[in-house]
């Protein structure tokens, strides 16, 4: 294995080669040195990890901790009016993402009864009934109409405020303030005002659910005495973040993917069956909740190369997701393949919670937008849609589509 690529400083993000594929300079590291040394905007000799075998061993270590408090994690990107890290975070109260075990076991374990198979299985009916509503809504407009505004971010937004008890009508300030939270390049004041805004919010409403609980899971959550308020809206905060934003960029992104690979599409159109199929090769695909950070308790060996105690370690899920030692010709998009092993939920203990929610609602989603918009096309050129190449969850800002005629 050639071992002579440069260095890179900072993380490559530019989508040089597809919107759809890792930035080339991360898969020609992954190609010459899956585990490669990183450095960091603010000096930090840290490490990025693109193999599939070497992240999915790393995502099942717990020796590399998602603790924020443990030591200094760096990140890889310049951040306006960011100080240089000297010190650990502090641990925000129910944020179990960043949590390692026994902690993260007793939250989880909370929030495992909410998001079984079953459970979900149940709210399967619902899903489809939400779905079906916005597409008849969409229906009566007349395009080119925004695909994120009108489908893409109300479902997933409608469902997870439906699950937790958040009140609908107040989407527009969790959704401003999520956004701005995620944003890459933005300041760290407007990134503390943002989360300030949204635990604000998200405190007030578990304070009354305690009150007066409802049937909804954070009325659930509420009714343990063992978790005070600051815990409950750390866990809301999770769950409403990440409940909306991963999925409207799933079905956004994923309704550009196949627009622009019309032979997929047609397949799709010809056989519904592989609709399944095709929703876990988009998440390998696309993989839009791309990176993640590990700390490094001690000296670890991975992928032949030794990270050393304190290391930053920098996980990038879709570069392991188009690795082509684990998925024969991974850059194509391809409805037949068996993506099954894909990590796009991630693996091991923090593996995604709502995954299944997730699959409910892409399944969903695809299926009504295929169904009933059969000759649903862009409105502009491929080159135009903006993609969010600065926010922590790719997608795209908007999706111009098109159509003549719907099926009721």
């Amino acid at each position: 294995m050639s071992r002579t690529v440069p260095v890179p400083q900072g993380l490559p993000q530019e989508r040089d080669a597809s919107p759809f594929d890792p930035p080339s300079a991360i898969t020609r590291l992954r190609e010459a040195r899956p585990v490669s040394p990183l450095s960091f905007p603010d000096g930090h000799q840290g490490w990025l990890v693109t193999g599939y075998d070497e992240v999915r061993q790393a995502l099942a270590d717990t020796r590399f901790s998602s603790r924020l408090d443990l030591g200094v994690v760096h990140v890889p990107h310049e951040t306006p009016g960011m100080p240089v890290a000297t010190e650990p975070s502090p641990q925000a109260p129910g944020l179990f993402v960043s949590m390692d075990p026994p902690d993260h076991t007793r939250l989880r374990r909370l929030l495992t009864g909410a998001f079984t198979v079953k459970r979900m299985k149940l709210l399967e009916e619902h899903v489809v009934e939400v779905t079906e509503r916005r597409l008849d809504e969409m229906a009566r407009l007349t395009p080119p109409v925004d695909l994120v505004a009108e489908f893409a971010l109300p479902v997933p937004s409608l469902v997870i405020c439906e699950l937790l008890g958040v009140p609908y009508e107040d989407r527009e300030t969790f959704q401003v303030n999520s956004a701005k939270f995620l944003e890459k390049e933005v300041t760290l004041e407007d990134k503390i005002a943002a989360y300030g805004a949204l635990t604000s919010y998200l405190g007030e409403l578990v304070t009354r659910k305690r009150a007066d609980p409802d049937e909804d899971l954070l009325s659930d959550l509420a009714r343990n005495d063992d978790l005070g308020v600051e815990e409950l809206t750390g866990i809301a905060f999770l769950l409403l973040l990440a409940g909306h934003e991963t999925t409207a960029n799933m079905l956004s992104l994923g309704a550009f993917a196949l627009l622009e690979h019309p032979g997929q599409l047609a397949e799709l159109h010809a056989d519904p069956g592989l609709l399944p199929a095709a929703v876990e090769e988009l998440l390998r695909h696309l993989s839009v909740a791309d990176v993640f950070y590990r700390y490094a308790t001690e000296d670890l060996e991975l992928g032949g190369e030794t990270i050393g105690k304190g290391s930053t370690v920098v996980l990038s899920l879709l570069a392991a997701n188009h690795d082509p030692r684990r998925f024969a010709d991974p850059d194509a998009l391809d409805v037949r393949r068996s993506a099954r092993g894909h990590l796009a939920f991630g693996h091991g203990v923090h593996q995604c919670l709502g995954q299944q929610l997730a699959r409910i609602e892409m399944r969903a989603g695809f299926a009504g937008l295929l169904r009933r918009f059969p000759t649903l096309a862009l409105a502009v050129p491929a080159a135009e849609v903006r993609l969010r190449t600065d926010m922590n969850i790719y997608g795209v800002h908007e999706l111009p589509v098109t159509w003549t005629g719907t099926v009721a």
